[in-house]
């Protein structure tokens, strides 16, 4: 998939609503920005994982709900989800 920011947040939104049951109107976003990642995995890695290390142009997506803010980054070719229960998720590649 190629992600656009709108469509990183679209999904972001739609992937907190449905890990935390609740309905995506209760997802608010609290900031975008755009950032340059350290590298392929966005700062981000999954256990194991190795990613070339080249800088990686992206968004940082806020998000909140249920008083709690979440983040996930993304760029053009994936998202994911950062220390959510204590751990980077893959949300799309």
């Amino acid at each position: 998939m190629n992600f656009n920011k709108d469509s990183a947040i679209e999904r972001a939104k739609a992937d907190l609503a449905k890990r935390l049951n609740v309905s995506e109107n209760e997802i608010k976003e609290v900031s975008v920005s755009e950032r340059d990642f350290p590298d392929m995995s966005l700062g981000a890695p999954v256990e194991d994982e190795m990613s070339a290390q080249m800088i990686s142009t992206g968004w940082q997506i806020n998000l909140a709900a249920n008083g709690e803010k979440y983040e996930y980054r993304a760029d053009k070719y994936q998202l994911r989800l950062c220390g959510f229960q204590g751990t980077n998720r893959i949300v799309e590649t």
